[in-house]
């Protein structure tokens, strides 16, 4: 283990994606004059995690009137993705093998070809929409302590408006 790190994340939601992947690399030999081909067919499992960073939530508080008030809520993102992958269909040549350095490349690139499908998906969107059941569990809680959560001044923003939750 090199690091450990706090952290703070609330997942909303998930969404599991299953696509298949193609790669072909050629590499050209002996002046160009042969080619080696390589290629394979990728099968993608991935478990996406939407949510939010609760790190950057902006909280001040009022001890005397028991209250805390949030200034700032993060917008959703893909917190995290796990990624399976079954290669099928994999053929190289005898000039171009693959190496395990091409086979971390092909997993990075695959992986990639997930994240980019992501906001896509909608669930950044559904993620947004959980935003007042998060909201409300928090004033669950701080109500629990016998103090308030004022969310009166913060604002919902969307692709196309502003709205504020009062």
């Amino acid at each position: 283990m090199e690091k450990i790190k706090s952290v703070c994340k609330l997942v909303t939601v998930e969404g599991d994606f299953a696509e298949i992947y193609h790669y072909e690399g050629v590499k050209e030999k002996f002046f160009n004059l042969l080619k080696g081909k390589k290629k394979a067919l990728i099968l993608i499992d991935a478990k996406a995690y939407v949510g939010f960073d609760l790190s950057q939530v902006k909280l001040e508080s009022d001890t005397r009137k028991k209250k805390i008030i949030i200034t700032q809520f993060p917008t959703p993102k893909l917190l995290s993705i796990e990624t399976d992958f079954k290669y099928y269909d994999k053929r190289e040549g005898w000039l171009n093998p693959f190496t395990s350095a091409d086979l971390t490349e092909i997993n990075k690139e695959a992986k990639q070809f997930i994240i980019d499908k992501i906001p896509k998906s909608g669930l950044i969107e559904s993620a947004g929409k959980e935003l007042l059941d998060t909201i409300a569990l928090m004033e669950t809680v701080t109500q629990s302590i016998g103090w308030t959560l004022d969310y009166s001044s913060l604002e919902i923003k969307s692709s196309t408006e502003q709205k504020s939750i009062d």
